[in-house]
């Protein structure tokens, strides 16, 4: 039995797709991009640029862009993951990333494998835009989890403001230094346009729906009705709060009961993927016969579809929203 090494090249080339946009992005933006700084992203660039309106106009356009470039043909599948991501590469710059690392992928391809020009074009784009996919969607996973993470201590941290005395633009602005990214910059955002004469309700609606978060939804409807009707701000928020703890220790309850669904419905889409890879690489002539069938062609086109509603049937089941 022999193995055929042009399977680990296949998988070194995507490998080395996905790590050279971390390394593009980490050298381009430095330390002040990554989540795992305390330091926020707009406090790095008040200490590097101390004008306020400039940051300010740098961060809006950073957490816009991609929504305004959902019209780009294709890029409409990439552009709500990237906005949730806060990616700071603009539209066209991922988009000419996307077409550099798939010339990459071909040269790859090229010194690498024994493909076919054709297939070698195929798997290089496809290489090239799933790997900025994948890492994009990486992204926005571990931004919003993060982010729903920090809001229960935010608005705690709020209402302890308010109590002591402080208006509520001031409570933004001291949760905008205390904690760090993604929370820390988005209220940071929300405290400057407050500054500038934006309604605070509005910038945090905003948020909400370019987040398309439920827990920040309920925060702007607080706010916004403590705006019309008055009331005690700190006792709303403080009962919000609650309420954003309980929905999270629901959702993790919820998620710990299904993850043996989870990983079963991954395994029972995987296995037939993992086993045709494995007896192509064992023994790569083992469908050479078959191939010479009619209904070749047919059949894998019936197997291609029923795994694709297992796969679309097994997150359905086990999305249970919370």
């Amino acid at each position: 039995m022999s193995i055929n090494p042009a399977i680990f090249v296949y998988v070194i080339i995507f490998v080395a797709v996905v790590a050279v946009v971390e390394g593009l992005y980490l050298t381009i933006f430095g330390k002040s991009i990554s989540l795992n700084s305390r330091m926020s992203r707009r406090l790095a660039l008040l200490e590097k640029n101390h004008n306020r309106e400039e940051v300010l106009a740098q961060l809006r356009k950073e957490m816009t862009q991609h929504m305004s470039a959902k019209s780009i043909p294709l890029y409409s599948i990439l552009a709500d993951k990237a906005q949730k991501a806060n990616i700071a590469f603009s539209p066209m710059q991922l988009m000419m990333l996307m077409g550099g690392l798939s010339i990459m992928a071909y040269v790859g391809l090229t010194f690498g494998t024994p493909a076919e020009t054709p297939v070698r074009i195929i798997l290089a784009v496809a290489m090239g835009v799933g790997g900025v996919y994948m890492w994009v969607n990486s992204k926005a996973k571990k931004r919003v989890t993060l982010l729903q993470e920090q809001l229960p201590d935010a608005v705690e941290l709020m209402v302890r403001s308010l109590r002591v005395g402080h208006p509520f633009s001031s409570a933004l602005g001291i949760v905008a230094k205390e904690v760090p990214d993604p929370l820390g910059t988005e209220f940071g955002l929300i405290s400057d346009e407050a500054a500038y004469g934006r309604d605070v309700a509005e910038s945090l609606k905003a948020f909400a729906e370019r987040m398309d978060n439920q827990d920040l939804r309920f925060l702007a409807v607080a706010v916004a009705i403590q705006q019309q009707s008055g009331g005690n701000l700190a006792e709303i928020l403080e009962g919000l709060a609650q309420v954003i703890r309980s929905r999270f220790k629901l959702f993790r309850r919820v998620r710990a009961i299904t993850a043996e669904a989870k990983w079963s419905g991954m395994f029972l889409s995987a296995f037939p993927i993992v086993a045709l890879l494995m007896v192509l690489m064992l023994k790569p002539d083992y469908f050479d016969e078959v191939q010479k069938s009619s209904l070749f062609i047919p059949a894998a086109l019936v197997v291609g579809v029923m795994l694709t509603v297992n796969v679309i049937f097994m997150k359905i089941m086990v999305n249970i929203k919370v």
